[in-house]
């Protein structure tokens, strides 16, 4: 908790004491805190230069080329300028505080996965592994109420965020590859959130981190924006049509090393329907 409050300043500290201090009796609910992303240009995708690092820091990492061979990062866009208008993103990943509101105000199932569906995702993971991560009714894991929720799908994040639309009276959603992309990168394009140099001590990655999930912004390294966690720590839905079976999460996460996946490049995808240990979300506000 001190680490968040001594790299997140005043605002930090504001959203991180409403938190804890909000119990299942608030009469009302904690709006997610945002930054503003100004309107200009904006770096997407990446150079064949990058992807080649990328590739390197995974082979040094873990010690075969498995990334390289399966082309993980083929699928990244030419590195071209483009340009987005202003909008607002929540500084960090939905936490888990934040989540059981919705939770407790509306019934929607909490974030839970049985044995027999997460094996029948194929990951692995085991199933004890999820343990940590799964709720007891309403009730988050104890001393988590500051961690990025997971075990949620696509569809529990966009019900979370129509649910947050309906209570504040404005438009959330989950960010366009494009808006996630501007605000973890910044204006200048560079491969990671904080420099073109990668640095296990910058993010919660399996490089250095405990690996789990910590509290929002007590292991990480904000982009130029002041988007915190951007790199690292849980990868993050996307918005994506509803038809689509699978979508984009981004940021790489807490199990990951190397760390070219965490680069803000950088796309992989899961169906909609996973619940997943390593993937959270954060949203846009219109």
């Amino acid at each position: 908790m001190f680490s968040l409050l001594r790299r997140g300043g005043s605002g930090f500290r504001a959203l991180f004491a409403s938190a804890v201090m909000c119990t299942s009796a608030c009469a009302g609910i904690t709006t997610p805190e945002v930054i503003t992303v100004p309107a200009g240009n904006y770096r997407f995708g990446s150079s064949s230069e990058e992807r080649e690092y990328a590739y390197q820091l995974d082979e040094r990492a873990y010690g075969h080329s498995v990334t390289r061979n399966s082309g993980w990062y083929a699928n990244e866009p030419a590195l071209q300028t483009l340009s987005l208008g202003e909008y607002h993103i929540t500084t960090t990943p939905i936490t888990n505080r934040q989540y059981q509101q919705f939770v407790l105000a509306t019934g929607h199932p909490a974030p839970n996965v049985d044995k027999q569906t997460w094996q029948g995702y194929g990951l692995v993971h085991p199933f004890s592994r999820t343990a940590r991560h799964r709720w007891n009714g309403n009730n988050f894991p104890d001393g988590r109420e500051a961690h990025p929720v997971v075990l949620v799908s696509h569809n529990d994040a966009t019900a979370y965020a129509k649910w947050m639309s309906k209570e504040t009276g404005e438009h959330w959603r989950l960010p366009t590859e494009h808006e996630w992309v501007k605000a973890a990168r910044g204006p200048n394009g560079s491969v990671f959130p904080w420099g073109n140099e990668f640095d296990a001590e910058k993010l919660n990655s399996h490089d250095s981190g405990p690996f789990d999930t910590v509290p929002v912004g007590s292991r990480s390294t904000s982009s130029p924006f002041g988007l915190v966690d951007p790199a690292g720590q849980v990868f993050e839905w996307i918005l994506s049509p509803s038809t689509a079976k699978r979508s984009w999460v981004k940021g790489g996460s807490w199990d990951d090393k190397g760390c070219g996946v965490c680069r803000p490049a950088a796309r992989h995808s899961r169906p909609k329907t996973i619940k997943h240990i390593l993937i959270g979300f954060r949203l846009v506000k219109e």
